[in-house]
């Protein structure tokens, strides 16, 4: 049973299974993002992006499960201690908020459109012929662009594990592998 509970040296399997997961659909929706800006609207473009909708509702279901579970094993997690265990905290607080928020908002828009959304086909927002214009607007404005702030953020998430164990020789990768 231990191997599957977060312990202060490990993550457990359910913990690492969380993160390497998200990170794969995180990597498919990142890449799909950037083929658009780069490429704009093709065939590969359309082929990546396609799941869009239904893997960002798949993220946003999986970070409220990996929260829970974190918070639940929030006393056996490997420590960050330092400052620079605090910055790391603050750091993944924010990927958390933003994991949260940018799918958030673009739930918030759909239903607000009105258009109806069945992820898996799983009826979750019914087809209304009206739209609320308040709920759309968050959607609107911020989806996008945090969408690349997370993406940002990740990236450095990324260049700081390498930078530690590179630079520091600290091999920071250990407890979530």
């Amino acid at each position: 049973m231990a191997t599957w509970l977060d312990t202060t040296q490990r993550y457990g399997r359910i913990s690492r299974g969380f993160h390497w997961l998200m990170a794969a659909l995180f990597a498919w929706q990142f890449a799909g993002a950037l083929l658009y800006v780069g490429i704009g609207d093709t065939a590969l473009t359309r082929f990546v992006g396609g799941s869009h909708f239904t893997l960002g509702f798949t993220l946003f279901v999986l970070v409220l499960l990996r929260g829970a579970w974190g918070l639940m094993n929030l006393g056996r997690r490997p420590p960050h201690p330092g400052r620079l265990g605090r910055a790391a905290e603050a750091g993944h607080g924010l990927i958390y908020a933003l994991m949260i928020v940018v799918p958030g908002i673009s739930l918030l828009r759909q239903y607000g459109s009105g258009k109806g959304f069945s992820p898996y086909g799983i009826p979750l927002m019914p087809v209304r012929g009206d739209k609320i214009a308040w709920m759309m607007v968050p959607g609107d404005l911020f989806h996008y662009w945090l969408g690349f702030v997370l993406m940002t953020v990740v990236l450095g998430h990324i260049i700081m594990s390498v930078l530690h164990r590179v630079l520091w020789k600290e091999n920071v990768l250990v407890p979530m592998t």
